[in-house]
C-alpha cells in the first residue's frame, strides 16, 4: 500500500480517518452540516463527503453554488464528492454514459476527491480517473453490495480492478447475512492491503458488520465513516464514539 496526502491528511498510514457524511437535501442545511463537521474538525471529524444524491438541485449551477459555499464553510478541511446511483445504494438514478457525464460535472468543479462507482461507470471509469487526475483530482473508485456480500475472489477482482484503472484509494461496502460474511470481507482487507497499491476503504455495512467500521488498522482500512448527524448508510456509528475507539483498537504510528 501507497499513503496518499491530501491536504495534510495521510490515506494508509496512521489511524484510520474519519469521513463524516453531508446528506442535507437544501442548502441552509448544507451549510449548517458543514458548519458543524468543520467544528469536529481535528477531533472525530477529518474529511466530509457531500452526498449529492441526497441534495435537491434543478441545474448544476445550483451544484456549482452549493459546493463554492461547502469549500467556504470547510476552511479546507477535506472533500469528497459522491453522486451515489440507486443501484448501490443512492438516489441518483443513472448509469453508463449517463453516469458518466454527471460524475464529469463533478470533477470539473475540483473538488479533493471524487467517488466513481466502478460498476455504474463501466468500462468508461478509466476515462473518469483520467479525467480527474488531469483536474488534480483523487479518485476513489467503489463498489456497493447492499444485498449481499460476494464472494472473496469477486471482491478482489474487483479491488484488482481499481487498482489497475490508477484509483487513489479502492472502496469495497457489503451487507453481511451472517457473521462468517462480516469475517470475509475483512479477510479481503487484510489480503489486499497488502498486494495492491492504492489504499482501501472497507466496510461490512449494517448492525452485524460495525465491528468492521472500527477496525482498520487490524484490517487495513484506510477510512471509516461516521455520523455527526443523519447516517448515509446502514451500520454507520457516532463519530465521537469512534474517535474513542479507534485509537484503542490500532497503532497510531
Amino acid at each position: 500500500m501507497e499513503p496518499v496526502t491530501i491536504k495534510g491528511l495521510t490515506f494508509g498510514a496512521g489511524l484510520p480517518k474519519i469521513c463524516v457524511p453531508l446528506t442535507a437535501p437544501t442548502l441552509p442545511k448544507l451549510i449548517a452540516e458543514a458548519e458543524n463537521a468543520a467544528a469536529h474538525r481535528g477531533k472525530d471529524a477529518d474529511l466530509c463527503e457531500w452526498r449529492v444524491d441526497s441534495y435537491i438541485y434543478r441545474n448544476t449551477a445550483a451544484v456549482r453554488e452549493a459546493f463554492w459555499n461547502l469549500r467556504q464553510v470547510l476552511k479546507g478541511m477535506p472533500l469528497l464528492v459522491t453522486l451515489r446511483t440507486k443501484s448501490e445504494g443512492g438516489g441518483a438514478d443513472c448509469t453508463g454514459e449517463g453516469y458518466l457525464y454527471r460524475i464529469e460535472e463533478l470533477i470539473r468543479l475540483r473538488p479533493d476527491l471524487i467517488d466513481s462507482e466502478l460498476l455504474t461507470a463501466g468500462g468508461p471509469a478509466t476515462r473518469a480517473v483520467w479525467e480527474a487526475h488531469q483536474a488534480g483530482v483523487k479518485v476513489v473508485l467503489s463498489s456497493h453490495d447492499f444485498n449481499r456480500t460476494p464472494s472473496a475472489a469477486e471482491m478482489m477482482t474487483r479491488i484488482a480492478k481499481m487498482d489497475g484503472l490508477g484509483a487513489d484509494l479502492c472502496k469495497i461496502a457489503v451487507m453481511p447475512q451472517c457473521a462468517e460474511d462480516v469475517l470475509t470481507l475483512l479477510g479481503v482487507s487484510v489480503q489486499a492491503s497488502a498486494i495492491f497499491r492504492a489504499p482501501l476503504i472497507t466496510m461490512s455495512m449494517g448492525r452485524l458488520g460495525a465491528v468492521s467500521r472500527l477496525c482498520g488498522s487490524l484490517s487495513g482500512s484506510a477510512v471509516t465513516f461516521g455520523t455527526l448527524g443523519d447516517a448515509s448508510a446502514p451500520g454507520q456509528l457516532p463519530a465521537g464514539l469512534m474517535a474513542e475507539i479507534l485509537p484503542l483498537l490500532g497503532n497510531e504510528e
